[in-house]
C-alpha cells in the first residue's frame, strides 16, 4: 500500500483518529507512519521479508563454490564482491521494493539508486564475501528498516546453517520461531568476546588492539568469525556476552542491532550513545557487562 492509497483508505474509515485532519499532509503522513508502526503490521511485515531473506539465501547457497576467480573483484582494499554479491541485492531489492513501495534504499553494492526517505531499507546481500569465496561456512543475507531515524525491523540469515533471526520493535527476538534472548553472564571472566579485524581502514588499530588486550585479559576470550551481522545475531542469541568494531557500515549491523536491542541487550557507539551507524562504530552486549565493557573502549579508543 503507498501513501495516496493508505491516505484514502484509512481517513474514509476513520483510521487512526477523528482528530487528524485529511486535508493536512502532515496528519496524513503520521498516521501512515503509525500504521506501519503498529507491532502488528511490523510483525507482519518482518514475515513477508524474510521470505524473500529466504529466497536469496537459497540462491547464495546454490552458488556456494560456483565462483570463478576471474568472477571476482576487488572494489577497494581487500574489499571482494561477484555477481552473488550484486544478484542477490538485486532479488532483495526487487522484493522489498513490492512489500514497501514508498521506501527507499541503503545498499552495499548500490545496484539501486541510494536514497533517504521516512522509510529506508538498509541491505547487505552477503556478509562475509570473503568467507563465501573462500569456502568458508560463515556468512549471511542482513536487512534493517529504518522509519526516521528508528531501526524497527532487522533480519538476519546465517546461510550456510539456515537459521533466521528476526525481530521487530516492540516484538522480541526470534531464531526459527524460538524467541532469543541476551546471555546472563554477569562477570566479565565468563564473557566471550566477538569483534572484527581491521582490514582495510587502519586508522584506529592502536585503539582496537589495546581494547582486544583488554578484552581478552579479563575475559573468557575472542572470536572473530569474519561477519558482523552473525556476530551481533549472535550476541542476541546469548552465545557471545560482547561484540565491539570499528569501521562498519550501516548495512553491517542495522539489522543486528534491532536483534540485540529487542533481544534485552545494549547497543551503542564507543562514547555510549546512539550514534554507532554515524560514527561507524559499535559496542553490542548483554546487560550485566555493558558499563564494564564500555568502559574499556571508552578508555582504549579515547573517547
Amino acid at each position: 500500500m503507498d501513501f495516496e492509497q493508505f491516505r484514502k483508505i484509512s481517513f474514509r474509515n476513520g483510521f487512526p483518529s477523528k482528530k487528524l485532519s485529511h486535508n493536512d499532509p502532515d496528519d496524513a503522513h503520521n498516521a501512515f507512519r503509525f500504521f506501519h508502526l503498529c507491532p502488528m503490521n511490523l510483525e507482519h511485515l518482518t514475515m513477508l521479508a524474510a521470505q524473500a531473506v529466504q529466497e536469496t539465501a537459497s540462491f547464495i547457497r546454490d552458488e556456494t563454490g560456483q565462483v570463478q576467480a576471474g568472477q571476482i573483484e576487488e572494489k577497494f582494499l581487500n574489499g571482494l564482491v561477484s555477481y552473488v554479491d550484486r544478484t542477490a541485492e538485486e532479488m532483495l531489492v526487487a522484493r522489498l521494493s513490492r512489500l514497501l513501495p514508498e521506501a527507499a534504499f541503503l545498499t552495499e553494492e548500490e545496484t539501486v539508486a541510494q536514497q533517504n526517505a521516512e522509510w529506508q531499507w538498509i541491505i547487505d546481500p552477503l556478509d562475509g564475501t570473503t568467507n563465501f569465496l573462500y569456502g568458508l561456512p560463515h556468512f549471511s543475507v542482513s536487512i534493517g528498516l529504518k522509519a526516521g531515524d528508528e531501526l524497527v525491523l532487522g533480519i538476519v540469515h546465517h546461510v550456510p546453517q539456515d537459521e533466521l533471526f528476526y525481530a521487530w520493535k516492540n516484538g522480541g527476538a526470534w531464531c526459527n520461531g524460538q524467541p532469543i534472548r541476551v546471555s546472563q553472564r554477569g562477570e566479565m571472566r565468563q564473557a566471550l568476546i566477538a569483534t572484527g579485524f581491521p582490514y582495510h581502514n587502519f586508522s584506529r588499530a592502536d585503539g582496537w588492539f589495546a581494547a582486544l588486550r583488554e578484552f581478552m585479559a579479563e575475559g573468557r576470550g575472542a572470536r572473530r568469525f569474519g561477519s558482523a551481522a552473525l556476530d551481533l545475531a549472535w550476541v542476541a542469541a546469548g552465545r557471545f556476552d560482547v561484540f565491539f568494531e570499528y569501521g562498519l557500515n550501516a548495512w553491517d549491523v542495522a539489522a543486528g542491532a534491532v536483534l540485540v536491542h529487542e533481544a534485552g541487550g545494549h547497543v551503542t557507539d564507543f562514547s555510549g550513545d546512539n550514534a554507532f551507524m554515524e560514527k561507524q562504530e559499535m559496542l553490542a552486549c548483554n546487560t550485566a557487562v555493558f558499563e564494564k565493557a564500555l568502559k574499556v573502549v571508552r578508555e582504549k579508543f579515547g573517547v
